[in-house]
């Protein structure tokens, strides 16, 4: 029987961005996103999460805001291994315009509604997530177009506001150069991937497969 790895997507995306990953020996089962409780903690809906592993000593894959989620899970639930992708392990990596946002609130002034309904907001958010090709455009309209909006402002909130400086011994990054959401000036300690963007564990998962399977090996030895 192949062994599960559990995964956690970005903001607002599914198991797709996945599916070009290379884990041979390995099964992949996606935690799908849960629309978040009235004024739900993060850490409380981190909980409502964990409840999917189904598996003691899980590995974890969590992407973007998925990574975040993944530090919060496993600050309440051992793990094998935890393995962020173009993520941050604390706020001390937030870019310094997210931390603006969160204190004057911006994020409660931008009309939510225009991240699936504008053209050019959809352009902008292509570029700083490093869309490129026609799949992955039409991946990522498709996300927006059915993203639960009461999930999405609350996941922007909660990570423009994330106060964490605790990271599990046993996480491991895996960041691009050219990450615009989360810049790579203000990453540390992570395997860094020439030209990758936001969206590398699509467009440039062989290298990030790689990387994964390296470190779950090295923690099966």
């Amino acid at each position: 029987m192949k062994q599960i790895i559990y995964c956690i997507s970005g903001l607002g995306a599914d198991e797709r961005i996945f599916s070009n990953l290379k884990l041979e020996g390995y099964s992949l089962k996606h935690i799908p996103w849960l629309r978040p409780e009235k004024n739900e903690t993060i850490e409380a809906y981190a909980a409502r999460m964990a409840k999917a592993i189904q598996t003691n000593n899980a590995i974890l894959i969590g992407v973007s805001f998925g990574g975040i989620i993944g530090i919060e899970i496993a600050r309440q639930v051992p793990l094998k291994k935890l393995i962020i992708v173009s993520s941050i392990k604390s706020s001390d990596e937030l870019p310094a315009w997210m931390k603006l946002a969160g204190k004057l609130k911006l994020n409660n002034i931008f009309p939510i509604r225009f991240y699936r309904s504008y053209r050019i907001t959809e352009m902008i958010g292509n570029s700083r997530l490093g869309v490129s090709s026609l799949q992955e455009k039409q991946m990522v309209r498709s996300y927006r177009r059915s993203a639960d909006l009461v999930y999405v402002q609350w996941a922007i909130n909660k990570i423009v506001n994330w106060k964490n400086k605790w990271q599990p011994e046993h996480v491991v990054h895996i960041h691009g150069y050219e990450d615009k959401i989360f810049p790579v000036k203000k990453i540390t300690k992570a395997y860094l991937i020439k030209e990758g963007t936001h969206m590398m564990i699509y467009n440039k998962a062989d290298e990030v497969s790689k990387i994964i399977l390296k470190e779950i090996e090295s923690t099966s030895e």
